[in-house]
């Protein structure tokens, strides 16, 4: 018999045990074992620091293996919430498998399919826009899917409140007297910023009889978002520009440097995101902070449950905080 620091195998410790290796699949897939038997497993695989074959498990029952699929991995939203899952779905016994689009749409649907083929229990899915492809796939799989950052009609949803949000950046630059807007947005094939964030923003600003809003369209990069306003501020007299996420902030911020202008004598900034730079640079960011940890908590315990056949609610509001930097006048 094997000794404490040698390899042990599954056979020998159902030998061990004395239990069938039928016993030791059901102790690590979550099947019923008799709590003695259970006890007497526990008490082998810890002394002789046993860890199964992950990939050996791919055709129980359950694989206690959970996809999780993102747009970027250097968004600080992005770890935030993967934070959250990751710290749960460790606590609850399941290993996550990340992989990263770089907010490609075709890998996201690669990635769905590679996923069901490892027999994960369930995906997060944090997906940049949900098309029509996107509902074909997910409605032919077999196991549970959240979405996080899109609402999803046919499925479960973890969202942020981006309509009420704007809403409140909106009625903030109305209520300071700023007439001229400007407004960084992205494309409206991303629902959840450039529909309902950028709609709650003009209807908190139309409620104060602004309607002269110019509007830029860009990316979630850096580069993208310096574009939209170099244009915004060519030619433009604007009081305040509000972006859709603080990157594009940061953006504005170098822009309003090299063509002269300071923040907020010349030009107020505000945006969404709640980044931890916004507090250390000059001036502070007046931004929207998500609860983007809460949220990636919020979307494992929901796959979860729903793996175990637990009713959830169709849709979850991530809940926001307005943070009131410097930046605006």
């Amino acid at each position: 018999m094997k000794t404490e620091n040698k390899k042990i195998t599954m056979k020998e410790i159902a030998e061990l045990a004395g239990v069938t290796k039928t016993t030791i699949s059901r102790y690590y897939n979550g099947g019923y074992v008799k709590k003695e038997t259970k006890e007497k497993i526990a008490k082998i695989i810890k002394k002789y620091n046993y860890e199964p074959n992950t990939f050996a498990r791919l055709k129980a029952r359950r694989s206690y293996m959970i996809g999780i699929i993102v747009p970027a991995l250097d968004s600080i939203i992005t770890s935030r919430v993967l934070t959250g899952l990751e710290k749960t779905f460790r606590e609850k016994n399941y290993m996550p498998i990340i992989m990263n689009t770089n907010h490609e749409n075709e890998l996201e649907l690669k990635y769905i399919e590679k996923l069901k083929r490892l027999n994960v229990d369930g995906i997060v899915l944090s997906a940049t826009y949900i098309t029509d492809e996107h509902k074909k796939i997910l409605k032919k799989l077999d196991i549970p899917v959240v979405i996080y950052g899109q609402e999803y009609a046919d499925g479960i949803s973890i969202i942020n409140d981006d309509y009420n949000a704007g809403i409140e950046i909106g009625e903030y630059i109305a209520k300071r007297n700023h007439k001229n807007i400007g407004f960084i947005s992205v494309d409206k094939k991303d629902v959840a910023i450039g529909v309902n964030r950028k709609n709650g923003v003009i209807c908190g600003l139309k409620k104060y009889g602004i309607k002269n809003i110019n509007i830029e369209l860009a990316d979630f990069s850096y580069d993208s978002a310096k574009i939209a306003a170099k244009n915004l501020l060519k030619n433009k007299k604007l009081d305040a520009i509000i972006c859709s996420t603080d990157r594009q902030a940061h953006s504005v911020y170098m822009v309003a440097k090299e063509v002269g202008l300071k923040i907020p004598d010349d030009i107020s900034v505000i945006s969404f995101g709640g980044y931890e730079i916004d507090e250390i640079i000059e001036p502070e960011l007046s931004t929207i902070k998500f609860d983007s940890l809460n949220a990636g908590v919020s979307a494992a315990n929901t796959l979860i449950n729903l793996i175990n056949n637990i009713e959830v609610e169709k849709v979850f509001y991530v809940d926001y905080k307005f943070i009131e930097g410097k930046s605006v006048k």
